[in-house]
Formats: structure tokens, C-alpha cells, sequence
């Protein structure tokens, strides 16, 4: 047996990003968004979506760019904090010891503590309700050195400790459970 719930947001876990704005340092600003995701590898393309009464929106729409700063286990106190505070009324960089970094493609700055950078160009904006969607194409990203095995080559951000938001509460994400195209390999590997 299962609930009937009416259409509602439950899709989830959904990374639990900040967001950086701003074209000068005296406009910097970060949001928390958990609305976002890829959508497309060719060109590499993300989203993000932000309610229009948001302090950042205004930004990113004047400026057509912005940052998706992954976050960790360490951050999400502040990935919380940014995100029930508006940049109105606080220097969240400052209140949050978060360091703005100059990126390589963009206005807008990196977070220096987070482990991977997303520089992002928007290429449309479509209202859809409640939010609208910043379709944005990936100029350029950033890895932590520490996360890249010197060995294999492999990107690891599980040495990061990305979390996700789910359902209003943040958790820390677990073991592996299976790399892509396993399940078809023909010597299988035994998974938990």
C-alpha cells in the first residue's frame, strides 16, 4: 500500500549548492540553491532556479553569470546559514568566513573552501512559477588538486564529503554503491 500525496517537490536528494554572484566585490553575494542540476553535456550546460524576491536573482539576471560552489560535510553550516539569509542585509561572504576568489571565466567569484567550482554563463531565463530556471552554459571549472588521485587520474570528490538536501534536511552522502556500467560488466564485480 502506498500514500496519495497531491504534485509536490519530491525528488529528491538534490545537491545542496552556493551560488555566487556579483560582477564587483561590493555586490558579492551567495544563495543556497538545491534546485539545480546538469542538462546537457554537449555543450556543458546546468541550471539553476531562483525565486524572483531573492536578493541574488537581480544579480544574476543583470549580469548573466554565476558560480556553482559544491558543497562539503565542513560547509554545511554554512550553506544553511546563506540560505535563510538574505545579502541584503548581510555580507554573507564575511559573516560565514567564506573567502571570494576571482574566477578564471566569470564576474562572479568562487568560494575558496569549496572543493569544486562551476563557472556558468546564462544563456536564457524561463519563468516557470514560483521560480525561474537559469539555463546556463559551463565556461569553466575548477578541482581542488586534492580530489584528483595521482595514481589513476580519477576525480574523487567523495574525499570532499559533498552533502545533499533532502526534503528540508541535509545529509552527508554514503558508500559507493556501483560505478556506471557495472551491473553489465561481464566479469561482474560484487557490490553490497
Amino acid at each position: 500500500m502506498k500514500a496519495h500525496w497531491k504534485p509536490g517537490t519530491v525528488l529528491y536528494p538534490l545537491p545542496a549548492v552556493l551560488v555566487s554572484c556579483g560582477a564587483t566585490p561590493d555586490e558579492y553575494n551567495l544563495l543556497t540553491v538545491a534546485w539545480t542540476g546538469t542538462i546537457c553535456s554537449d555543450p556543458p550546460m546546468c541550471y539553476i532556479s531562483v525565486r524572483r524576491e531573492r536578493h541574488s536573482y537581480d544579480i544574476v539576471r543583470r549580469t548573466g553569470e554565476f558560480v556553482i560552489n559544491l558543497t562539503t560535510r565542513e560547509l554545511a553550516r554554512a550553506t544553511d546559514w546563506c540560505g535563510v539569509r538574505s545579502g541584503r542585509d548581510y555580507d554573507k561572504f564575511g559573516e560565514m568566513g567564506l573567502t571570494p576568489v576571482p574566477a578564471e571565466q566569470v564576474a562572479a567569484p568562487l568560494v575558496e573552501q569549496s572543493p569544486v567550482n562551476i563557472e556558468c554563463r546564462v544563456k536564457q531565463v524561463v519563468p516557470l512559477g514560483s521560480h525561474d530556471m537559469f539555463l546556463a552554459e559551463v565556461v569553466h571549472v575548477q578541482v581542488d588538486d586534492a580530489l584528483i588521485d595521482p595514481a589513476s587520474g580519477r576525480f574523487c570528490l567523495e574525499r570532499a564529503e559533498p552533502i545533499v538536501y533532502s526534503h528540508g534536511e541535509y545529509f552527508a552522502l554514503g558508500e559507493a554503491l556501483g560505478h556506471f556500467g557495472w551491473s553489465v560488466r561481464k566479469t561482474p564485480k560484487k557490490w553490497k
